[in-house]
Order: C-alpha cells, then structure tokens, then sequence
C-alpha cells in the first residue's frame, strides 16, 4: 500500500512540475527571472527523469547563454544545453514535444552558433503529428508558438 501511494504521489508531482515548466517556458525568452526559475527548478534534471523535463532543461540553459556576459559562459551554456537537448531528442526521436522545442531552440537561436539544421524536420514532423496530441495545454502551447512563428507560412498556421 504504501509503494501504491509513493508511486502516486511521485506521479503527481511529476505532472505537476511538467506542467509548471510549460506553462513558464513560452514566457522565459522575454523574461530573464522565469528563466532563472526554470533553470534552478530543472538544475536536477537528469536523463534518467522525464525526457520532456531534460530537453526542456537544455532548452533553457540556451536561454541563459542569451543573457551571460562572458562570451565563455554564453559559449558554455548554449553547448550545454544543445546537447542536452539532442540527447533527449535522440532517446525518443518520435516525441512531438522534444521536436517543438528543438524548433523553438533553433528558430531563436543567433544564426553565427550555426544551430538550425533540423528546423524544417521538426517544422514537417510537428504539422504531421500535431492532431495526435492528446494533452490540451501541450496543444495550446504549441499551437501559439506556431502563431507567432516565422517559420511556418500563414496557410500552415490557419490550417491548425
């Protein structure tokens, strides 16, 4: 009984976290305390936990590589944090919300780091699978990131 209830409630603070980090992510770009808050919360993070939590781990670490000062620390959090993400990534290839945020990472990404080779894959894998999502506010997440996107056209946004 008590392995019954420890499994529950590790299963509830796992969807809750989950769910805190989507609702934050989309707000970090333009706000660099979210981005510190999402970068202590998931400083734990490991391979070994949620997939969707560690890529969004690298994720942010790009995110702060935007605001450190040093060249040095930009360059070592933006390493980071891409190989994390591509880690995650090649753990579950097949994993719509690794891609979208591979694709939000790529897409804002300083065009001199080079790192945007996988935007039209993940552009092309998103707009495949995107009716299969079952979770509404992972939806709703996505669906607005393609709303204000550059990379998909006007007729691709419409058509979701």
């Amino acid at each position: 009984m008590k392995m019954l209830l420890l499994g529950f409630l590790s299963f509830i603070a796992y969807s809750t976290s989950l769910d805190e980090v989507r609702s934050l992510y989309p707000k970090a770009k333009d706000d660099a305390s979210i981005t510190n808050t999402l970068a202590e919360k998931l400083s734990g993070i490991s391979q070994d936990d949620a997939i969707e939590l560690y890529g969004y781990k690298g994720a942010v670490l790009t995110l702060k590589a935007n605001r450190a000062k040093a060249v040095k620390d930009k360059k070592g959090f933006f390493k980071e944090g891409v190989s994390i993400l591509e880690a995650a990534i090649a753990s579950e290839p097949g994993n719509i919300e690794l891609r979208f945020i591979r694709l939000s990472v790529q897409e804002n990404a300083p065009k001199i780091v080079k790192y945007n080779d996988a935007i039209d894959s993940d552009k092309g894998f998103i707009l495949d699978h995107f009716t299969e999502i079952k979770d509404g506010s992972l939806k709703k997440m996505i669906r607005n990131y393609i709303q204000g996107s550059k990379v998909f056209t006007d007729e691709e946004k419409s058509a979701l």
